[in-house]
């Protein structure tokens, strides 16, 4: 990254992780889903739709809503 340019960075909803093929939800599961762009360095899910199946959540901010909605639907989040 340049100096001084700033981290590229992406919003998913919770709604969205539903279409994710994949168990544990992390950077690459998002880009390889194009839910967010391959030039994106970080990502924040946030409470927006209705989570479907319980998921790991791994590497990625997640804001207080999506947090207890993933945790409610059975998943979790890790660092």
């Amino acid at each position: 990254m340049a100096q001084g340019q700033l981290p590229s960075v992406n919003k998913a909803g919770l709604g969205e992780l539903n279409t994710v093929d994949a168990e544990v939800i992390d950077l690459d599961a998002l880009k390889n889903a194009d839910l967010v762009k391959q030039d994106v360095t970080r990502a924040r899910v946030f409470l927006s739709g209705e989570l479907g199946k319980a998921v790991t959540v791994k590497g990625l901010a997640v804001t207080k809503g999506a947090r207890e909605a993933i945790e409610k639907a059975g998943g979790k989040i890790e660092d």
